[in-house]
């Protein structure tokens, strides 16, 4: 009895041992007859569990086609942290990029390599490059990926023209760029020797050569192929190790928001361009031809948004003063006798200040020289249209007030004496006209001179 107490339990009485006992001779479980039985909730976490682990992971992407500026670098920002408190597994940018702005490059890295999820670069599609500033973005991914028929590379700093930076300045900027390339690289164990490479000799590569060298590591043809060779590899995300379980992937697609799009269309150097000689172009019709309101209007808001564009974009301000210099010169040359020598020097001060407009240090954007070439020969044939008609009305005959009756050709309606006046119909009106000579009615006279309200006329040759 005793031991009955103890097996199952003190606070059975002396009688229901006995009924348990005689119950357990005849086969029947008595632990489970005075056993709480489980609730079916108490299965509810460990469900969850099991349908948790069959859940596809969440990969959040984003396309980067286009020039590295300001709001590429925001983009990039907003979707690091969209994914972190979405909860996604990792964030994958599929990347194609020509360079762009050194600060926004210095921005996008340093989110790169404190993001608090895992991040992949992928260079796709086939053809596409990870170029100058691309580099420095592929390489401080967690992944770095490219697909076939890809290159990447070329990461020498360059002037906003293409040209080499001359003098103190090269040096320079081509060691802080080198530093930068060789702490990404060491960050994210690749390969540091091609990163300072890619730097000083501006080396480009194929993505098989960049998988031999270690700058990348994997070669994939399409995202299905990525994520399936990524499965399993462990990365460190701030500074801590994290294995990529990724069995099942759904990706999410993330677009830019408004703001950002217009950003980054008017972070085109090009378009800017465009945009300041629209909006010049606009302002002087208006200003020239009073009252038709839509080429003001339209060069108001196309000045306006190219102002913001050069907010965005790092500038020259020597090509900027170049550029107003030569408009200046052009008007100038639509309202002053220079025989075209403030014309040509516009032109000249124009087209050179459009070069020079994005060649900085801070940036390796170009201007497209057939771009600039085509505003400059716009805008010359439009003065010097203009001012040819303006010389042509300049020496027409002067059709109205005084200066347009001398000359005329009239006919006499009232006989003229001399000293005495007469009536002559001229320019469509009767005045009263004088002569040095008598003059019957019907005779054809020509207007020698104005003297107030009358005409001086004498009879026409002929």
């Amino acid at each position: 009895m005793k031991s009955c107490r103890r097996y199952l339990g003190p606070h059975l009485s002396r009688w229901s041992c006995v009924a348990l006992l005689w119950a357990s001779a005849i086969g029947w479980d008595a632990r489970a007859a005075v056993s709480p039985r489980p609730s079916p909730l108490s299965t509810q976490p460990v469900l969850a569990q099991e349908q948790r682990q069959t859940l596809p992971a969440v990969v959040h992407v984003i396309r980067v086609d286009g020039g590295i500026n300001p709001a590429v670098a925001d983009f990039i920002r907003e979707s690091i942290q969209s994914a972190h408190q979405a909860g996604a597994a990792a964030l994958l940018i599929e990347l194609d990029t020509p360079g762009g702005l050194l600060e926004s490059t210095k921005d996008i890295v340093k989110d790169l390599l404190g993001a608090p999820l895992p991040t992949i670069v992928y260079v796709s599609p086939s053809g596409a490059g990870a170029i100058s500033a691309g580099v420095f973005v592929t390489m401080a991914a967690n992944i770095a990926a490219m697909a076939p028929g890809t290159n990447i590379g070329a990461a020498h700093p360059v002037g906003g023209g293409g040209e080499d930076i001359q003098g103190d300045m090269r040096k320079k900027v081509e060691n802080f760029v080198v530093s930068l390339s060789k702490s990404i690289a060491q960050e994210r164990g690749r390969n540091v020797e091609w990163a300072e490479k890619a730097v000083r000799e501006s080396v480009s590569i194929t993505e098989q050569e960049a998988l031999s060298l270690k700058v990348i590591d994997i070669v994939a043809m399409n995202r299905d192929d990525l994520i399936r060779q990524i499965h399993g590899r462990e990365v460190r995300v701030q500074q801590h190790p994290l294995r990529l379980d990724l069995p099942q992937v759904t990706f999410v697609e993330r677009e830019m928001r408004l703001k950002q799009k217009i950003l980054n269309v008017l972070a085109n150097p090009n378009v800017a361009y465009l945009l300041m000689m629209a909006g010049i172009l606009g302002l002087y019709v208006e200003f020239t031809h009073p009252g038709l309101f839509f080429p003001g209007v339209a060069g108001a808001i196309c000045l306006l948004l190219g102002f913001a564009a050069l907010q965005v974009l790092p500038i020259n301000y020597s090509g900027l003063a170049l550029i107003i210099l030569g408009m200046a010169l052009l008007v100038a040359e639509l309202f002053l006798p220079s025989f075209g020598t403030l014309g040509i020097g516009g032109i000249v001060a124009f087209v050179l200040g459009s070069l020079l407009l994005f060649d900085t240090a801070e940036s390796d954007l170009t201007l497209d020289p057939s771009i600039v070439y085509a505003a400059a020969a716009t805008l010359a044939a439009f003065t010097f249209v203009v001012g040819f008609l303006v010389m042509r009305t300049q020496r027409r005959r002067a059709a109205l007030g005084r200066e347009g009756l001398i000359g005329e050709i009239g006919e006499v309606r009232e006989a003229i004496e001399p000293g005495t006046v007469g009536r002559v119909f001229v320019h469509g009106e009767y005045w009263n006209a004088i002569a040095d000579e008598a003059l019957p009615p019907g005779t054809t006279v020509e207007v020698v001179d104005v003297q107030g309200l009358r005409l001086r006329v004498r009879r026409t040759k002929g």
